[in-house]
């Protein structure tokens, strides 16, 4: 496929993912608990296998080892720094309605951008090689499935319908691929490597000071092991990952 074709059907298989915040609507909620944290254990492993052990060496050979190249990085980071700051955005990786949320709307509006931001940043590694586009879409997704099950869960208990939580939901998962294609069309014209190490910088973020703080502290040293193996596993994978395909 061309790498047009690849930044469509992943934008769009990503934006699906939103409709996994149905599970909340079948599943008991003693058993969502039981499976989010450790979700979210993984997702932060891959995150930060993704950023380490993929896009910062791509960055690397794309652009030389510069200061450019870490700038970017931080230049990530600070992004969603912002975005937590100015439209306070906190995923939600709680299925009760004991986590404190913003206004609904404005969690969608926030989830959205960060949507955007996403599939621009996926777009990115797809036009700079179709593998690393694809590990890069693999660990963002892992980061989605918690996220959007935590996010489905706060809008019901908003107020809102579930019809209507769903239907939201994947409209502001829709600005993913809207990210990809703004960013095809700006490389028509534009070098966009530098979407790699700002990705990176974003995962970085996401990973550690969205995800880690939700799972390092808990009472039972058996749910912090299962957390822990978890995290390592995400790890390991993104790893086992670079040395199968270099």
């Amino acid at each position: 496929m061309s790498a047009l074709a690849w930044i469509v059907v992943s934008g769009l298989l990503m934006s699906a993912i939103a409709l996994v915040g149905s599970l909340t609507l079948v599943l008991k909620e003693t058993t969502l608990e039981a499976i989010l944290h450790p979700l979210v254990a993984l997702a932060a492993g891959s995150l930060l296998g993704g950023a380490f052990f993929h896009m910062l060496p791509a960055s690397v050979d794309a652009l030389g080892n510069t200061i450019g190249v870490y700038a970017w990085v931080l230049c990530g980071f600070t992004a969603f720094l912002a975005l937590e700051q100015f439209l306070h955005w906190h995923h939600c990786h709680k299925t009760t309605s004991e986590h404190k949320q913003p206004l609904t709307y404005l969690l969608l509006v926030a989830d959205g951008v960060h949507n955007f931001i996403g599939g621009m940043a996926v777009a990115g590694a797809f036009l700079v090689e179709v593998r690393l586009g694809i590990l890069t879409w693999c660990a963002a997704a892992a980061h989605e499935v918690p996220q959007e099950l935590g996010d489905f869960g706060v809008l019901v208990r908003g107020g809102w319908s579930k019809r209507k939580a769903l239907l939201f939901n994947l409209l502001s998962a829709l600005t993913f691929p809207l990210g990809g294609l703004v960013t095809y069309a700006a490389s028509q014209s534009l070098d966009v490597t530098f979407l790699i190490p700002f990705a990176a910088g974003n995962f970085i973020y996401i990973a550690c000071a969205d995800l880690v703080p939700e799972i390092k502290h808990h009472a039972e040293v058996k749910q912090n092991v299962i957390h822990f193996l978890c995290f390592s596993g995400g790890l390991l994978l993104l790893y086992g990952s670079h040395v199968l395909f270099h």
